[in-house]
């Protein structure tokens, strides 16, 4: 069957109109994949792309109507992840404990796959050599490690992330959340949950509210 390069354009075209769409919609994210989710959407997408636009008895239409609903598909996972905690952690999965206070956490290794060699071959290329420096330890979701060392003159990791106060910060500096409330209203902000960002530097606080208006 004699190829139709016209055809052949327009489904390029439109696969390439649909990927930027998807970039631009949804983030950038898929570009630097760092979820199972962001994997999968350019996984799928490469696919249909390439696995459509070659076939002469798929037409342009049917095509546009794949890109369509896998666009659709996409949003609505994405949604329902950021929107719902029990959706999030099906599609993403969850971030597992490694270490806690300067101890191995082993069954949890063994649940997330990682052996001691990978486990200290990762910490190794941080610097760390010993799992006593490590105040905690989190396995994420795209195999990377989240690390906060048992050093409060070097806290690297916020107290406050999307509206959530970070435990392990706060015991770094020997403070409670009822303390970190206390900051945030003395800060203008009405709770922990309407800050977005929250640093913690050399005893002082700075936050970043999701709105610029305060009370």
């Amino acid at each position: 069957m004699q190829l139709d390069y016209t055809e052949l354009f327009i489904k390029f075209a439109l696969g390439m109109l649909t990927l930027i769409f998807q970039i631009n919609l949804f983030g950038k994210s898929n570009l630097a994949p760092t979820t199972a989710l962001d994997q999968l959407q350019n996984y799928v997408l490469g696919g249909i792309i390439g696995g459509i636009i070659y076939n002469p008895s798929i037409k342009v239409l049917q095509f546009l109507l794949v890109l369509i609903v896998w666009t659709l598909v996409v949003f609505l996972l994405k949604f329902g992840r950021e929107h719902n905690s029990w959706i999030r952690n099906i599609v993403d999965g969850k971030p597992v404990q490694v270490i806690k206070n300067g101890e191995v956490l082993v069954n949890n290794c063994m649940r997330a796959g990682i052996s001691a060699n990978q486990l200290m071959f990762k910490l190794r290329s941080r610097g760390i050599y010993s799992v006593a420096k490590i105040k905690n330890c989190i396995f994420e979701q795209n195999g990377q490690l989240t690390v906060i060392e048992n050093d409060e003159a070097n806290i690297r990791f916020p107290i406050i992330s999307d509206g959530q106060a970070n435990i392990d910060v706060l015991e770094l500096i020997h403070k409670n959340e009822s303390w970190l409330e206390e900051e945030v209203e003395k800060a203008g902000y009405n709770s922990i949950s309407d800050v977005f960002l929250g640093e913690y530097n050399k005893g002082k606080l700075h936050f970043v509210g999701y709105s610029k208006e305060k009370r």
